[in-house]
């Protein structure tokens, strides 16, 4: 059973989208959204560097780190190289031990969505707050996870008008699976799964 939310532990988001509490990496893996949009969605991806198969998963390091940074050594490991040219970046990253660390304003655009859709809208990143749970397909997420991801999720409601909540699957199915099959949706506030269930957040 996830923890619930206290009041003495909430996020705050700033006008700027930035959250001060949290620890901050800028990456350069971002740009200005088109026309100004405001994000109106979130988007749930799962991460792990190096890439692992089952039963051998670690979680450890600063890969994940240095791939949103372009810092990334690419003869650290031999699957490295043929990230050498990828510039990716996600607004947020969950780690295991529920850190959470900031690499884009919420206002900037972030590149983590790639080719996308949702709802007949193209480009999701245009639109999108990208949050990273470092985990994968093939492991359960921490229980401390899902808490950190609820308090972060609040803040975003609490900034921005919050209409879609999705996995990476579903803005690019075929293409991509994550949060994956481990990822308990259940486990999220009542607002996100009210959403979610109806497209409607009762403000009451």
């Amino acid at each position: 059973m996830v923890a619930a939310m206290s009041d003495k532990n909430a996020l705050v988001i700033d006008a700027q989208g930035v959250c001060s509490a949290v620890r901050q990496v800028p990456s350069p893996n971002c740009d200005v959204r088109p026309n100004e949009n405001v994000p109106d969605m979130v988007v749930i991806h799962n991460i792990h560097l190096p890439p692992g198969e089952p039963g051998t998963m670690a979680f450890s390091g600063d890969a994940i780190e240095r791939l949103f940074t372009n810092c990334l050594d690419i003869d650290a490991h031999e699957c490295f190289a043929e990230l050498s040219n990828l510039r990716v970046s996600a607004h947020f990253l969950i780690r295991r031990d529920g850190e959470i660390v900031q690499f884009v304003p919420c206002n900037l655009r972030a590149w983590h969505a790639g080719v996308s859709s949702w709802q007949g809208r193209e480009r999701c990143n245009d639109f999108s707050i990208g949050i990273e749970l470092e985990g994968s397909d093939f492991v359960p997420f921490e229980a401390i996870q899902y808490v950190q991801l609820n308090l972060l999720l609040n803040a975003l409601q609490a900034r921005y008008p919050i209409a879609h909540v999705v996995g990476h699957s579903e803005i690019a199915p075929g293409r991509k699976t994550d949060p994956g099959p481990f990822f308990v949706w259940e486990n999220l506030m009542s607002s996100v799964l009210e959403l979610r269930q109806t497209g409607y957040i009762s403000r009451s």
